[in-house]
């Protein structure tokens, strides 16, 4: 059988699990991701386990953060005076807020906490600092 490679396009199901067995993001119930090993649009470590897979092959992987999102930086947690909130702007923890820089690209950025004082913002990506397993079922090399 042919085995995946650097460079061809394959369907992978995948199932995403924290540490604590939490299902962060799983295919198993809509179309299988569809991607090109190399190209680096996912995750490095996801796009290596994919690497010599068959089709109708499935594995269990575990990525550490480093090969994942990285650690967690704190560094790119802020605090803003509320008085560097638009009055009409309703923030709750837990929401997602589009932060324009000085060059006026936009990111993303979490609420993480709100007092009467200020907001905290975290700009990490949500599973930064985590180690992560996926199981693999890799559907077919296009």
């Amino acid at each position: 059988m042919v085995e995946a490679k650097q460079g061809d396009t394959v369907k992978v199901h995948y199932r995403g699990t924290l540490e604590d067995g939490t299902i962060f993001d799983s295919s198993f119930d809509r179309e299988p991701l569809e991607f090109t090993i190399g190209k680096g649009r996912l995750i490095t470590g996801f796009e290596q386990a994919v690497i010599g897979m068959v089709p109708d092959e499935s594995k269990t992987i575990m990525i550490p953060k480093d090969q994942a999102y990285g650690p967690h930086r704190e560094d790119l947690v802020m605090e803003l005076g509320r008085d560097q909130i638009p009055a009409d702007m309703e923030i709750a923890r837990g929401q997602q807020v589009q932060v324009r820089q000085e060059d006026g690209r936009c990111f993303p950025v979490m609420v993480t906490a709100i007092s009467e004082s200020g907001v905290t913002l975290d700009a990490n990506h949500p599973l930064a600092g985590q180690d992560l397993t996926f199981e693999l079922l890799l559907v077919e090399i296009c």
